[in-house]
């Protein structure tokens, strides 16, 4: 009986080989949405939006924000109105739209009691920069119009819509506008032009992205334009006068640098900012139907309660 005891001890898995396996499934899932078809690309991320984002407690609602659709997301029962989530989706600005974003746009309504908005705004090649930040701050502008003032805004995304996120708020700080309360930014997507470590030393680990895919992404968005652009690459970015930032990042991921640099030049510009790196996880890992992924959703509420103080 001590034997056996033994074996089964032995044979359990630790939470390293747990890791390995859940990357090892991450990297299968997501070989099977991407698809050298951008169409068909698209499709599959819908299709994993609204398998991932589909509960019983979140009210979904249409909107056209002029010619563009967009939807609310909201909590089935009496929740907060004076704030507002605005929330930028990813995909490498040549995929995503709010169906997929419903992986994350549903987690953060049901940990903040906030209503969130996501938008689809043109995407790439079709429509390369800067037609996304074009659409952003019209997104940005109907709420204004709703009657939100911009202190009643947190700005949010993951990859793409991190970068998109920024961008946004540079270019309303360009033309001395108010800005929004804050920012959450899970594994943004800062820097264009790759300077970060992370592009070299986790290219074996991340299971979702690579150089090839991020060069086509590049291609698409950005064929004509200077990377170091603080509107493309918002690393390069001046963040005097930033609203309090918030940031994720997994530390299996190759943009983990984009997030690293990120919050050492807030830090620089006198930024309230905090950086969480998950350990073991992957590039927007709060996708995922995991524990990790829905704790890293209540840190973000944390967040965004702490500064509406």
């Amino acid at each position: 009986m001590a034997v056996t005891s033994k074996k089964l001890l032995s044979k359990k898995a630790t939470p390293e080989s747990v890791n390995q396996s859940m990357m090892t499934l991450i990297r299968k899932v997501h070989g099977m949405i991407e698809n050298p078809d951008i169409e068909k690309h698209r499709q599959s991320q819908d299709h994993v939006g609204a398998l991932l984002g589909n509960s019983r407690d979140i009210l979904m609602r249409d909107v056209m924000i002029q010619d563009m659709p967009g939807e609310w997301v909201s909590v089935n029962r009496a929740h907060m109105k004076k704030y507002v989530i605005l929330y930028c989706h990813g995909g490498g600005y040549s995929t995503g739209s709010h169906i997929y974003a419903r992986t994350l746009t549903t987690k953060l309504a049901a940990s903040t009691s906030m209503d969130v908005l996501s938008f689809d705004y043109r995407l790439a090649p079709e429509n390369p920069y800067p037609a996304a930040l074009k659409d952003a701050m019209k997104a940005w502008d109907y709420l204004m119009l709703l009657g939100y003032g911009a202190r009643d805004v947190i700005i949010a995304g993951d990859s793409a819509g991190g970068n998109l996120a920024l961008s946004l708020v540079l270019k309303l700080k360009a033309q001395e506008r108010l800005l929004p309360r804050g920012l959450v930014l899970m594994s943004p997507w800062t820097d264009l032009t790759a300077s970060g470590k992370s592009y070299t030393e986790k290219t074996e680990l991340d299971p979702v992205l690579n150089e090839e895919y991020l060069n086509r992404m590049i291609e698409n968005y950005a064929k004509d334009v200077e990377l170091n652009n603080p509107l493309v690459s918002p690393l390069f970015g001046d963040f005097t006068g930033f609203p309090p930032t918030y940031i994720q990042a997994g530390d299996n991921e190759i943009l983990l640098s984009d997030s690293e640099l990120l919050h050492k030049k807030l830090i620089h510009a006198n930024v309230s900012v905090k950086l969480d790196v998950f350990k073991g996880m992957w590039h927007v890992f709060q996708m995922s139907p995991l524990k990790t992924a829905y704790e890293a959703m209540e840190k973000n509420a944390e967040f965004i309660f702490d500064i509406c103080r």
